[in-house]
């Protein structure tokens, strides 16, 4: 009894292993074989350049330093205090103050100057008072002389005509000194007089200057234009101005700028191998680092038609900017940003994922499924995109291709393209570049459309 019991518990263990491999070998089996597959599909195709960006205002009020500064010979000058970048500040409010040495040099400078030349006008007037002074006593002191001669003159009309003869010359020539001490005299008065006016004029303009001088002093400590966001100005490299940064005095010297918070773009630079796929009016999937989830709307505000060298690397990027669509009060100049800019949407395209797709002297193709065997079949590429390929030729919606290389590739079938097979395809306009591209009045597909109120509103942030 026991030896059949034994066999029995033999029997139903042999069933339970044989269960167990079966299951191995057929589920499990199919389960790996599912794994290395996938079929062709048939849906929107959408091709993407994917770019890093920072937020920025589109429009901001500068706050610049004091006009003049150049004109009292100073070309650069330091920040001495500077709030935080991000306050809030209302109208009137400080904001920087700057560094004020030179411009007090240039004060005691000139205020030295102006004490010269006070000292010196006045020591001008007192040589003219005293030489003028000197020319007209000169002058009474000629007329009594006159007048002596005249008396001599008339007593002497009794006298020998030689003696008359002798005092009428004297009293001519007296006469004749006279006269030309007045006219020395008149003109010693307008020399004089053009002296000081010389004098004074320089007086002036050194007080002019003095004046100017104060006035710059007065405006070296600066307040908000407006109320806003305080964000800190970049300098021609690139690094942001703060406290201790030199300002060179050309054009507007620009200390920080108040955004306009609801006008906002991006800044980004895509790499030259991209830059053909990207144009104005494209639409731009936004996401904002700092905030995890968000999605913005944004369109293509402008291509740079020249690159430049990026930092530290010898490809050359071009600078791209992007307006912001949508509107959100939490965004905030200096945010990096993450960019999909939509540059090509195809409706209906068949498309495989790029792993599948292997080249042989220029030529593409799969691993295709046929009747339980792997083919090569020979495919067509219109376009990719990060993760899959848009197929033009070569497979049908459904057919099932490898995601790897079979176990063996030796001997198989090639199957090359049918030309009569080739798919036509036709990639959508986006909105904004359907209404973005209008000629005379009509939109390039050729079809009358009247604008839509949203796409009114992403035209005018264009």
């Amino acid at each position: 009894m026991s030896l059949k019991k034994n066999r029995v518990y033999v029997i139903i263990g042999v069933i339970i292993l044989l269960g167990i491999v079966a299951y191995f070998l057929f589920f499990q089996g199919e389960t790996k074989r599912s794994e290395i597959f996938t079929q062709v599909k048939q849906s929107k195709f959408e091709i993407w350049v994917v770019t890093t960006g920072e937020l920025r205002s589109r429009e901001k009020t500068k706050i610049s330093i004091p006009q003049g500064l150049r004109q009292i010979g100073i070309y650069q000058i330091k920040i001495a205090k500077l709030i935080p970048e991000g306050t809030i500040v209302k109208k009137g409010d400080f904001v920087a103050s700057l560094d004020n040495s030179e411009v007090l040099t240039k004060l005691n400078s000139q205020q030295l100057n102006l004490n010269q030349l006070e000292a010196k006008y006045k020591q001008d007037k007192l040589d003219t008072m005293l030489k003028l002074r000197a020319a007209r006593q000169e002058i009474t002191n000629l007329r009594y002389q006159l007048k002596e001669k005249k008396l001599e003159k008339e007593q002497s009309k009794y006298e020998a005509p030689a003696v008359i003869q002798q005092v009428e010359l004297a009293y001519k020539k007296s006469e004749r000194t006279l006269k030309q001490k007045k006219e020395n005299y008149k003109a010693q008065e307008l020399q004089a007089k053009t002296k000081m006016e010389i004098v004074g004029t320089d007086l002036q303009r050194n007080k002019n200057k003095i004046k100017k001088i104060e006035d710059i002093l007065s405006k070296l400590s600066i307040t908000a234009p407006k109320g806003g966001m305080l964000i800190y100005e970049r300098s021609w490299n690139g690094i942001k101005e703060t406290v201790g940064s030199t300002l060179r005095v050309f054009g507007e010297g620009t200390v920080a700028t108040l955004p306009d918070l609801s006008k906002m773009e991006v800044l980004t630079y895509v790499n030259e191998v991209d830059i053909q796929k990207v144009h104005t009016g494209q639409e731009v999937e936004i996401g904002v680092d700092a905030m995890p989830g968000k999605q913005l709307n944004g369109v293509v505000k402008s291509v740079a038609s020249i690159g430049q060298q990026k930092p530290n690397s010898d490809a050359k990027v071009f600078e791209v900017k992007i307006n912001v669509l949508s509107k959100d009060s939490t965004l905030r100049p200096g945010m990096t940003t993450s960019c999909k800019i939509l540059s090509k949407k195809y409706k209906n395209g068949l498309q495989i994922p790029l792993e599948a797709i292997h080249n042989d002297q220029s030529k593409s193709f799969v691993f295709k499924l046929v009747n339980a065997h792997p083919v090569k079949q020979q495919i067509k590429v219109a376009a990719v995109n990060e993760t899959d390929a848009l197929l033009s030729n070569g497979l049908e919606k459904g057919d099932k291709v490898f995601l790897s290389l079979p176990k063996d590739t030796s001997g198989l079938n090639w199957i090359a393209l049918n030309p009569k097979d080739q798919i036509p395809l036709q990639p959508m306009e986006t909105k904004d570049t359907v209404w973005l591209h209008k000629k005379k009045g009509k939109v390039d597909s050729g079809q009358q459309k009247k604008e839509p109120k949203s796409q009114k509103k992403r035209n005018a942030a264009l």
